[in-house]
């Protein structure tokens, strides 16, 4: 079941991996009004679209199997990372058209600093949540993850 978009391309309603999949990665990124949702999820990788609302964060965590890319849509936010949850020495903020790599082992936070939703998506390589996940909000993602 796909739906397309004015423009052509690919609108999902929900996880579309394995299969090929095209789609107009900023408008999923901006029209996304979870906390997290899974575009495609494949065997190797996985895009997930997150907004994150103001005074929020993802929040403190580490991946111990695999990487991470992170793309700023919009919004601004304050990017964290270090080898020691209690040493997060590479700090930086970060605004819509940054891209942030997260090696595996490394602890990461990423807090809204901004007035509006810091909108992004996320690329993990392999993939870190079930097929067709979906957490509206960060509560329901820290349920899911407890």
């Amino acid at each position: 079941m796909k739906s397309y978009n004015s423009d052509g391309s690919c609108c999902p309603k929900f996880d579309q991996g394995p299969n090929p999949f095209v789609t107009n990665l900023c408008k999923n990124t901006m029209n996304n009004n979870n906390f997290r949702a899974a575009l495609w999820t494949g065997m190797d990788l996985q895009l997930t679209v997150m907004t994150i609302p103001c005074n929020s964060e993802i929040g403190l965590e580490i991946h111990c199997d695999h990487d991470q890319f992170l793309y700023i849509e919009s919004g601004i936010g304050h990017m964290m990372m270090g080898s020691y949850k209690n040493c997060l020495d590479y700090q930086c903020k970060v605004t819509g058209g940054f891209g942030i790599f997260i090696p595996v082992n490394t602890w990461h936070n990423l807090i809204n600093i901004g007035n509006c939703d810091l909108k992004l998506f996320s690329i993990y390589a392999p993939p870190q949540h079930p097929f067709g996940t979906i957490h509206h909000t960060k509560f329901d993602s820290d349920q899911a993850e407890s």
